[in-house]
């Protein structure tokens, strides 16, 4: 709990120091990163509720994640889409909690806490 609490903050902090930046029409090198973090909170929010947390948690972040950004919308639909590339990844694998998923939402975890972190120092303010 208290590593998601940790990942949930390194998001915010990510979203927040990027979103203040106004939409530009070429893509900024965090963009990348970006995507990919979407795609990260999707498999989790997937991956987390097969393994028995009931909620909607990683889908508010990318909520928020999206809100923070701002997105035009055609921005916005890239951003869902990787959020649902994300959960779709493991629909097809995974059906109940295995020991495989459970590595896979640890290494999920991993990803998103270094994901936000190294945009948020790279490029916040």
């Amino acid at each position: 709990m208290i590593r998601a609490s940790i990942f949930l903050a390194a998001c915010l902090a990510a979203s927040t120091a990027i979103g203040a930046r106004p939409a530009m029409a070429a893509e900024s090198p965090f963009e990348p990163g970006l995507m990919r973090l979407a795609e990260v909170l999707g498999s989790l929010h997937f991956l987390r509720n097969l393994c028995g947390e009931k909620g909607d948690q990683w889908r508010v972040e990318m909520e928020k994640l999206i809100a923070s950004e701002n997105p035009n919308p055609e921005r916005r639909a890239r951003f869902i889409a990787s959020f649902n590339r994300g959960y779709r990844s493991f629909g097809g694998t995974y059906t109940q909690c295995t020991a495989s998923a459970t590595e896979a939402i640890s290494r999920y975890m991993k990803e998103g806490e270094t994901l936000s972190r190294d945009i948020a120092s790279r490029y916040g303010n």
